[in-house]
């Protein structure tokens, strides 16, 4: 009996929680293949929930809270052409804006004065007020827009953005000179014309005359010989293939005659 006591002491010394237990072999090496994470995709940007809303005020005739809501969404190509052509609706008529004064005609008053006073244009001030003519009275009331305007030409999107004050105000589609013959720079407007002649070499083509390409308008800029014009090759629009001058539809240049006075700041670039 005391044999197996003995044994069972030994037998406890042995396998006791004291003990340290045999190590372990680590478990071999493997190589585990490395995950290639890829990066999810940039989502689009949502759509503008002001864009819908201007477009209703637009068309309800909130002229003022559209007009607001629009130059906020300037950079979207929707919202730019709605803005393009509320700017046009409200410059065009006396419908009210911020930049416009009411005028009581005084004694001496002549369009051209007006136009001088205000930096704008005897053509801009006789279709806002359905003036026909140069005839004014004293007395009577006339409506005049007030800008600052200016322009910039991209030759490379063939486009010709109007700005007021900084903001966006239209953008026009437009052809430009082959072989980038268009000069880049910052020049001015010098010379507004209406039916234009056009000076080829020694040789003067009137307006109407089939060889005449400069359309009904001729914007020309203090760099000789070069200008914004109309044209007769509608399909001329939106390339580089004018001789250097830029182009655009007649009833474009049209506008553009309309509201850009002399000293207007043209600036063109690639």
């Amino acid at each position: 009996m005391k044999s197996i006591f003995v044994l069972i002491l030994v037998t406890l010394s042995l396998t006791g929680c004291n003990r340290a237990p045999a190590p372990v072999p680590p478990a071999p090496a493997t190589h585990q293949p490395v995950a290639v994470v890829t990066p999810a995709p940039i989502p689009a940007p949502p759509v503008d929930d002001r864009l819908p809303e201007a477009l209703k005020l637009k068309e309800a005739g909130k002229l003022p809270e559209a007009r607001a809501l629009l130059q906020e969404l300037a950079t979207n190509d929707q919202a730019s052409a709605a803005l393009g052509e509320l700017n046009t609706q409200i410059i065009f008529t006396a419908l009210p804006a911020p930049e416009k004064i009411d005028y009581t005609i005084q004694v001496g008053d002549t369009l051209g004065k007006l136009a001088s006073r205000y930096g704008t244009t005897m053509d801009l001030i006789r279709k806002e007020n359905h003036i026909t003519g140069d005839k004014i009275r004293v007395g009577d009331r006339l409506r005049i827009y007030q800008g600052k305007f200016a322009v910039e030409v991209s030759k490379t999107a063939n486009t010709l953005t109007v700005t007021d004050a900084g903001k966006f105000f239209k953008r026009y589609r437009v052809g430009t000179g082959q072989f980038s013959k268009t000069p880049v720079g910052t020049f001015k407007i010098t010379v507004r014309q209406e039916k234009p002649d056009w000076h080829r070499g020694d040789k003067i083509v009137p307006f109407g005359d089939p060889e005449n390409i400069l359309g009904t308008h001729w914007l020309g800029l203090d760099v000789r010989g070069y200008g914004i014009h109309g044209t007769w090759e509608t399909n001329s629009i939106g390339k580089q293939s004018s001789a250097g001058c830029i182009r655009m539809l007649n009833d474009d240049v049209g506008e553009l005659f309309t509201i850009l006075p002399v000293g207007t700041p043209v600036t063109i670039h690639d």
